[in-house]
């Protein structure tokens, strides 16, 4: 059966070797979309189908372009020193996009 996973922790679905997965870099628990934003939310729906039809390679990982908010603030919230949820190498890349690096 084919199968589409919804992301928010792409260093976990990278390492799992997914058929298809579709990841968004919104907060955990918000892989489809914002809480409440019906128009995210559908669109985050029909993107990750569509690699139904698209995605032919077992492990390929689709990076969604939609952003959750223009502030990265909420990143830097829930991945903090007190939080140590990412790998170094997840890490490093959080810091480049938020440009601490």
């Amino acid at each position: 059966m084919p199968t589409v996973v919804f992301s928010n922790a792409l260093d976990i679905t990278e390492s799992a070797f997914t058929p298809r997965a579709f990841f968004t870099n919104y907060p955990l628990g918000n892989p489809i979309g914002r809480p409440g934003d019906r128009a995210d939310q559908r669109a985050g729906l029909l993107a990750g189908l569509a690699l139904l039809e698209s995605v032919t390679k077992a492990g390929t990982v689709v990076h969604s372009d939609r952003v959750w908010t223009d502030s990265r603030d909420w990143m830097r919230l829930i991945f903090s020193a007190e939080q140590p949820f990412l790998s170094e190498e997840a890490e490093a890349r959080r810091k480049v996009e938020l440009g601490q690096a």
